[in-house]
This record gives structure tokens, sequence and C-alpha cells, in this order.
């Protein structure tokens, strides 16, 4: 579709994506900072703020992921709806999977933590993390895509 055309759809359109996923990554990575202090202090045996840090870690890391799907989502419509582009044909694309299969990953564990298995708390953590790292590899080959 030409952006540009006339009766086109407004150009700004094709930047929702990006900025909607600046904003979730960015809210993830929030949502780590605040699970690394969890697990801080967890190691040092302190109970002071655990309770509220928790609810903030886990408001944070579920609005993050559920802002992650939507995101997703909006991805390979504006590359189909906005760009004329054919969907998952590039790297960023597919890190992009990568990253989301693992933000999901992570969120799994995260509730089966929330629900008392304290077994899989480094597995949480290595996903969680695991994602982030790919989600860096999508946002840098995203670059290319702009309009």
């Amino acid at each position: 579709m030409d952006l540009a055309g006339e009766g086109a759809l407004p150009g700004w359109l094709a930047y929702v994506h990006p900025a909607w996923m600046i904003v979730a990554l960015g809210l993830a990575w929030l949502a780590l900072r605040s699970g690394l202090e969890l697990r801080r202090l967890r190691r040092l045996a302190r109970a002071d703020g655990l309770v509220a840090l928790r609810h903030r870690h886990l408001r944070r890391a579920k609005l993050a992921v559920a802002l992650l799907v939507v995101g997703f989502a909006l991805g390979p419509a504006s590359a189909f709806w906005l760009r004329d582009m054919a969907p998952f044909r590039t790297l960023h694309a597919w890190l992009g999977v990568a990253a989301l299969a693992l933000f999901v990953a992570a969120a799994i564990q995260g509730h089966r933590l929330e629900q008392g298995e304290r077994g899989v708390a480094a597995l949480h953590a290595r996903l969680a993390l695991a994602a982030l790292l790919v989600s860096a590899l999508a946002f840098a080959t995203g670059f290319v895509l702009l309009p």
C-alpha cells in the first residue's frame, strides 16, 4: 500500500508497532529489574519490602506480556496492510517470534512460581533474560524496516 497515495491510511500508522513495542519492552525491562531485586533480597534473607516488590513485579510483568502479545500481532498486520510487505519474510519477524515464545514461556513459569512452585525460579529468570536479549536483537533488526 502506498502510504502517501490518495485515500491511503496516514503514514504515522506504520510507527504504531515500533512505538508500542518500545513501551512494552520498557515495561518488560522494569519487570526484569524488579525480579532481579526480588531475587537479591531473597538471597540476602531480607523480608522487608518483599510483598510490595513482588506485587509490583507481577503487575509490570503481566502487563508487559499482554502488551507484547498485542504488539507482536501489530507487526505482521502493519507489514501487510501498511507497508505492502509479506509478513514473516525478515530476520526481524523471526526474532520477534522467538522473543515472544520466550516471553510466554517465562510467563508460564512465572505463573507456576505465583502458584507456589519454587523449583522453577531459575528457569523463569533464565527465560525472561533470554527473552529480553532476543528482543534486543529483534529491536536492532527492525530499524532497517522503518519507513
